[in-house]
């Protein structure tokens, strides 16, 4: 829980630091980006899942 916390505290740092010198924030504009997010969190949990079982 610790760990969520300070990304989302990072989080709003660097987009306050993005807005106060005029920045685009660096995150996805659209649903689509964001999916691609999911995705790749999704395919690193699978991974973790599926790999002690080809390893045995």
């Amino acid at each position: 829980m610790q760990e969520i916390l300070l990304a989302i505290l990072a989080g709003l740092i660097v987009g306050f630091v993005f807005a106060l010198v005029k920045l685009p924030i660096p995150a996805p504009p659209a649903l689509p980006g964001i999916m691609g997010i999911v995705g790749i969190y999704l395919g690193y949990k699978l991974y973790e899942a599926v790999w002690p079982l080809i390893m045995k």
